[in-house]
């Protein structure tokens, strides 16, 4: 049965999820944590971190870590958790594979048109307000810590999230060699 509330749920995941794997993760985590609580807030944030690491959509990869751990969670091990990460990989790509094969050929013809560049237009601030929305849902007291429980390790991460914040919007170093300087910097620090 959770195979079943796995494809509905990221199916429907996949449909309304726009802006990409980050516009996603709010949703995702909304559902996996909060609605259906197949994972824990702190196994979600260690998905998100290895979803950013391996190769591919974010999006993409969190549903398939998230599926192999709700199965794996609901008690279920080996070859029926993988069946977990393929069913919610399927269900999320699912939607965009119906959709983009059913309109490519219309807006092909229809794309220079004011009705579509509007909606494209209507669409940009939802992208950022999800964009938002995954950030700050990220931003909680088991990834910072807090003032009152361990004032030290809070600050730390304020302060390596200034950091990476301005290296890669300011100073312009690659992204992915400011994750490995946050890292390395997190541990020595923090440990």
């Amino acid at each position: 049965m959770i195979y079943l509330y796995l494809f509905i749920t990221f199916f429907e995941i996949g449909l309304f999820g726009f802006g990409g794997g980050y516009g996603m993760l709010s949703l995702i985590q909304t559902e996996t944590v909060v609605h259906h609580q197949w994972l824990t807030s702190a196994e979600f944030t260690n998905i998100v971190a290895i979803s950013q690491m391996t190769p591919g959509p974010i999006g993409i990869n969190s549903a398939t870590y998230c599926g192999y751990t709700a199965v794996h969670n609901a008690g279920f091990n080996g070859w029926m958790a993988v069946l977990g990460s393929f069913t919610a990989t399927f269900a999320l790509v699912l939607p965009s594979l119906i959709l983009m094969i059913l309109i490519s050929k219309l807006f092909m013809k229809y794309m220079n048109t004011t009705a579509v560049q509007n909606v494209f237009m209507a669409l940009r601030p939802v992208v950022v307000g999800l964009l938002a929305a995954a950030t700050l849902l990220l931003m909680n007291a088991e990834n910072f810590s807090s003032l009152t429980d361990n004032p030290w390790q809070f600050w730390i991460s304020i302060a390596l999230f200034v950091a990476t914040f301005v290296g890669t919007k300011y100073v312009k170093i690659n992204p992915i060699k400011m994750i490995c300087l946050a890292a390395f910097a997190g541990l020595l620090l923090l440990y």
